[in-house]
């Protein structure tokens, strides 16, 4: 009749599987018997435990009102009086408040950290222990030792989790700017609008907490406001793409057409506008034709050999995808695969591991030909007098036999790869204006395709501005890099 806790069972998969078994198999058991079970989310977690059980997560509450009301409401009067000095109070407040924004800003993505940390209640309870210690050490008379909480709130406490440099430095800022003595100051806030509030008693916090806004805008955690629409873009498509996910997959139909048709429909498009393969021995010969050996001539080689391949495999799959609805073939895990996300207009996984990132299946289809587009023109019409490079699988390999063509022109001048750095600069043409190569005596290449995200350009006078807002990207004029 007792109560089984099983802590962190992602650890102990296999033990889950006899756990099953015992439970099931047991004749007569307990009706107050219950079993608990805490893990983190897994793939191979055993389907049939997870199913029969009753699920509880326990989430981080989304904002600065619902995180500070759920740390108070877990505050006790005890904890609130448990400090004389009139720095308790508002120093407690402050640990609370950083700790909503250090977990607020997870969700922005790679905006708010570089790598996303676990922060949870076991940091709060840590910092404001050491809060307590630190109280009742220095006393009333000597004062807070400001430069020691910060570099234990910055570096320890929360810090301790921190593994990179610029996130270290994004958690001392806040210890800085929020931590010391100007913050007992009536003029002090976190953000306009909010304040460290005065009170003796947890109710009089909570209801300061009460009246704070339900959504906060990113500025709060220290964001520029368009954060918030990648945020919000971001939610939506995952959003989406579950919905999608959890469609029925049988041959439902759709305005009278069964799933098979359509996808079979989509796969006779695609595969008339697919590009024909590429002739090793015709790339050989044009290759040979403009210098073999040259840096930027074995790059693109590279390139053709990583576009034919992605070609075939697009040509497998839909060929293959053809016989399997039409009944020739089995329908194998990978061409269901492929049927599913054609149909949803996501790309199949197959394609998706040799290829690029996009948002559709539409875009990268279009994509896949702009790009082999730009290869063939390479190939038939000579080097172009610009590069569209974020159409490359890699586009630091590009960068990189640029700097050795460089090196290779100024060998009489004793220059060494090593000391040859990467310099580039954003011209006042658009891609259309761009007439010939850059200039001889410089060298190096223009290139064009390069966004700005959370940032405007001025063409006018070639720098940086404020994007507008809601404008969340800004295309680049031509950019020219030299090593």
């Amino acid at each position: 009749g007792g109560w089984l806790l099983l802590q962190n069972c992602h650890l102990g998969l296999e033990f889950l599987n006899e756990l099953m078994d015992t439970i099931t198999t047991k004749e007569s058991m307990s009706e107050d018997f219950r079993t608990w079970i805490t893990t983190e989310a897994h793939p191979e977690f055993p389907i049939n435990l997870l199913q029969s059980s009753i699920k509880f997560t326990n989430e981080p509450p989304q904002g600065v009102k619902a995180g500070l009301k759920r740390t108070y409401s877990a505050i006790t009067q005890d904890l609130l009086g448990v400090s004389k000095m009139p720095q308790w109070k508002p120093l407690l407040y402050a640990v609370a408040f950083l700790h909503t924004t250090v977990q607020e800003r997870r969700k922005f993505g790679p905006l708010g950290w570089n790598i996303p940390y676990e922060f949870n209640q076991a940091d709060f309870a840590a910092s404001v222990q050491f809060v307590q210690n630190h109280l009742n050490a220095v006393g009333s008379r000597h004062g807070v030792d400001w430069s020691c909480v910060r570099y234990m709130l910055g570096e320890v406490q929360y810090g301790g989790r921190v593994t990179d440099d610029l996130d270290k430095a994004l958690l001392n800022t806040y210890a800085r700017v929020w931590f010391g003595e100007h913050m007992f100051s009536e003029k002090f806030c976190f953000y306009k609008g909010y304040v460290i509030p005065k009170g003796n008693t947890v109710e009089d916090y909570l209801q300061y907490i009460e009246e704070l806004p339900v959504i906060d805008t990113p500025e709060v955690f220290g964001l520029h406001p368009n954060a918030d629409i990648t945020y919000q873009t971001n939610l939506a498509n995952e959003t989406f793409s579950t919905i999608v996910s959890i469609q029925p997959k049988d041959s439902s139909t759709r305005g009278g057409e069964t799933r098979e048709a359509v996808v079979l429909h989509l796969a006779d498009e695609m595969l008339e506008k697919l590009p024909p393969d590429y002739n090793p021995h015709e790339v050989k010969a044009r290759l040979q034709k403009m210098g073999a050996f040259q840096p930027i001539n074995i790059f693109l080689r590279q390139e053709v050999d990583r576009m034919q391949l992605v070609i075939s495999r697009v040509r497998t799959t839909l060929t293959d995808l053809k016989l399997a609805i039409d009944g020739t073939i089995i329908m194998s895990e990978e061409l269901q695969d492929a049927l599913d996300n054609i149909y949803d207009a996501r790309i199949p996984k197959l394609w998706f591991r040799i290829s690029w990132e996009s948002t559709t299946l539409g875009f990268w289809f279009t994509e896949l030909l702009e790009r082999n587009q730009q290869f063939n023109s390479w190939l038939q019409d000579g080097r172009p007098n610009q590069f569209w490079m974020t159409g490359f699988f890699n586009p630091q390999g590009f960068l990189t036999a640029m700097r050795q063509e460089t090196t290779r022109m100024n060998l009489a001048k004793g220059w060494e790869l090593d000391s040859v750095v990467l310099c580039s600069e954003v011209t006042k043409m658009m891609k259309e204006d761009v007439v010939g190569p850059p200039p001889a005596d410089i060298g190096g290449v223009y290139i064009h395709g390069l966004f700005l995200e959370g940032a405007g350009w001025d063409r006018r006078n070639s720098k940086l501005v404020e994007s507008a807002p809601k404008v969340l990207f800004t295309s680049l004029p031509v950019v020219h890099v030299y090593a």
